[in-house]
């Protein structure tokens, strides 16, 4: 049995974790990065083919200037990889009605960023966006240099790097740590194979309450989110990309993609939905949800009223109260650190992750009050959008 003591050890091969061996590996750190389904497996947060990059949030300049950072990096690794077409700049735009105070946030914030976007009233929402029912919507922020990331491959790509550059995968699962003081090993649950390492980092999503459920049992909420791609019709590109931005409604809780891969628009909607279990929830999507889904596409999209459901996918978020990412040391355990609660907005942000977690290993570098432990409530009350 090997006796091997990695510099760290990273639990999770999602987009945090993924991102948090890649940067480690780039500064020269011995890596094991341990998965116990495969990087983006159809199970995880970080799964599915697509997620939003975009650099609006309200107030919440730092994840506006993650989002810049991240995407940049993103780029650089798709082109270092040969993997360019992994982002899609399809722009993103925000719409809301109308005097919206977050809108009006999210330019301020922007215009202080640098972030190139453009404001639309509702003539000129309905110029660009012919396709869908404005009803209740005055206004949007049209980003033009941001759109989607191919989540699923995008994973896989930056385990692939962090292996080139030295880290060691494997398809493992391991048990909670117990204990107090320095952790020195983790365990796989199978085999009873020990794994050494000096720091221990545990980034492992919507499995995080279930592992440390004392501790962040009340703290992670895990809750179900079923998203649907409908078939657009034959020879029709008004659902392309070329034609139809990325889009969030703020009033409706809504967000969708064009017809990207040709596998139809993508809507999803963005209320919190039951609280469940990662490895038992049923993914298949209920009556119920497909009800709500064919109801709003229907009211914002009356081309695609009648037009058939193509493919579903149910993930879940780990939402901590606010919103805010879980970025912070084990108040027993020194060495044992944790990364998480990013669903709903973090993919996008797994770049930044990587290096502010190693920022934090390395360098010893200030501590990000929003992420800290010690601001995660047992009661949600969703800040961050």
């Amino acid at each position: 049995m090997s006796t091997k003591r990695y510099d760290v050890a990273v639990v999770g091969a999602g987009v945090f974790g993924a991102w948090t061996a890649l940067e480690l590996s780039r500064r020269g750190k011995s890596v094991a990065l341990l998965e116990a389904h495969g990087p983006g497996h159809s199970r995880s947060s970080s799964g599915d083919e697509s997620r939003i990059i975009r650099m609006g949030y309200g107030a919440d300049e730092i994840y506006t200037r993650w989002s810049q950072r991240s995407l940049v990096k993103w780029k650089e690794l798709f082109a270092t990889t040969g993997n360019s077409e992994l982002f899609k700049n399809t722009g993103v735009l925000w719409m809301a009605a109308a005097n919206d105070p977050t809108l009006h946030a999210t330019r301020e914030v922007l215009t202080r960023c640098g972030v190139p976007f453009r404001s639309f009233d509702r003539a000129a929402l309905a110029s660009k966006c012919s396709q869908i029912n404005l009803q209740n919507v005055g206004e949007g922020v049209y980003e033009p240099d941001s759109g989607v990331l191919m989540a699923r491959r995008a994973v896989a790509a930056t385990v692939a790097e962090a292996v080139r550059l030295g880290a060691e995968f494997r398809l493992v699962a391991v048990g909670a740590p117990g204990g107090s003081g320095k952790l020195d090993a983790i365990y796989s649950v199978n085999s009873g194979e020990p794994f050494f390492a000096n720091t221990f980092v545990f980034a492992c999503g919507s499995w995080l309450k279930k592992l440390f459920p004392s501790l962040l049992g009340q703290r992670i909420f895990v809750t179900r989110q079923p998203v649907f791609y409908v078939s657009v019709p034959a020879g029709d590109d008004r659902f392309a990309a070329a034609t139809l931005p990325t889009w969030l409604i703020q009033n409706d809780e809504c967000y969708g993609m064009p017809d990207l891969e040709s596998r139809g628009l993508k809507v999803a909607i963005d209320r919190h939905g039951e609280t469940v279990d990662p490895d038992t929830q049923s993914r298949l999507v209920s009556e119920a949800e497909i009800a709500d889904v064919r109801a709003y596409v229907a009211k914002r999209f009356p081309a695609l009223k009648d037009a058939p459901i193509a493919e579903t996918r149910v993930c879940q978020y780990e939402n901590t109260s606010s919103g805010d990412f879980l970025i912070d040391r084990h108040p027993e355990m020194s060495n044992l650190w944790f990364a998480g609660g990013g669903s709903g907005h973090g993919f996008k942000h797994g770049p930044a992750v990587g290096e502010y977690v190693a920022g934090q290993l390395l360098d010893g570098a200030k501590p990000e009050p929003r992420f800290s432990l010690a601001s995660k409530l047992t009661v949600q009350n969703r800040a961050v959008f």
